[in-house]
């Protein structure tokens, strides 16, 4: 009976990766087989998808410091099924997310400040997915700095790695 089970298993995942021909798996370089083929071009595959991660939280950056919330949002995932967390509040859906972002940093009195990352850390989960955490950091324009930890949810799709959930902290100045 375990056998048969194993192999109905075996079965439904290679029915799964037909269907699904985009899916694909990076495992992790020390499951590779020494050596080989496999070996480098599993690597240069992880190498380019955390660069095409790098690329774009560096995009977001460059995007929120001349003041370009929508170029910053191009980030997110454009679906309602993004998820922000932040400050006890949930925001479903890249327009709940941009609402958000103009009510906090562009309305009557507010400005978006200069923006950085800091010790970003990117953990690949496979070819199409990975979590990224980090430090946030503001500096306004009064001497101000807000600042927080976020964690992210990243997706592959076919127009690029972007942010299918964000939950940030905002921790007090002192």
């Amino acid at each position: 009976m375990k056998r048969n089970l194993t192999a109905f298993a075996f079965f439904l995942i290679l029915v799964f990766c037909q269907v699904h021909p985009g899916f694909s798996q990076l495992p992790p370089a020390s499951q590779n087989q020494a050596g080989g083929q496999q070996t480098e071009n599993s690597e240069q595959s992880r190498g380019e998808a955390e660069e095409g991660v790098k690329h774009l939280l560096v995009s977001q950056v460059e995007a929120w410091n001349k003041g370009d919330l929508e170029g910053f949002m191009g980030g997110y995932w454009h679906s309602p099924e993004l998820t922000f967390f932040s400050g006890g509040n949930i925001a479903k859906g890249w327009q709940a997310a941009l609402q958000r972002y103009q009510r906090n940093y562009q309305g009557t009195g507010k400005e978006m400040g200069h923006l950085e990352f800091q010790d970003l850390t990117i953990d690949l989960l496979g070819g199409r997915a990975a979590v990224v955490t980090g430090k946030w950091h503001l500096t306004m324009s009064d001497g101000r700095t807000p600042h927080g930890l976020f964690t992210l949810v990243l997706k592959r799709l076919q127009n690029g790695w972007r942010i299918a959930h964000d939950h940030t902290s905002s921790a007090e100045e002192k």
